[in-house]
């Protein structure tokens, strides 16, 4: 069991290094992640040159925690929503979308869907 744990983790990591390999973000075009845990998603702005993250949403901030809390369709569009919203407070209007190890589906798709309706092109 623990050996069958230990190989799903290093295939999760491999996608990820494989996506990571081809992805890289700078000030004018920053790389768009998006992380989810078992409860929330999280997405942010980051500029690999500088190690800086420009933004970020997620659905534990004290504004979602009412309309789109937990890890849902309509709480990826609202932080879809509000990451494009400050990425054109940042004059930011392209962007690299990093998926991680995670399939482009479900509620990553809604996040980038709604991330691109806010103005953000990937």
């Amino acid at each position: 069991m623990l050996n069958n744990l230990k190989n799903r983790d290093v295939r999760r990591q491999r996608r990820s290094m494989r996506i990571r390999k081809s992805v890289r973000g700078t000030a004018e075009q920053p790389r768009l992640t998006v992380n989810k845990s078992n409860k929330h998603i999280f997405a942010q702005l980051i500029d690999d040159e500088k190690g800086l993250t420009l933004a970020s949403a997620s659905t534990m901030q004290k504004e979602f925690a009412k309309s789109a809390s937990g890890k849902t369709k309509e709480a990826a569009r609202h932080i879809g929503k509000k990451i494009g919203e400050l990425a054109q407070k940042l004059n930011i209007k392209r962007a690299v979308f990093d998926r991680g190890h995670m399939k482009y589906h479900g509620v990553l798709a809604e996040l980038a869907n709604a991330a691109r309706e806010a103005g953000i092109k990937f």
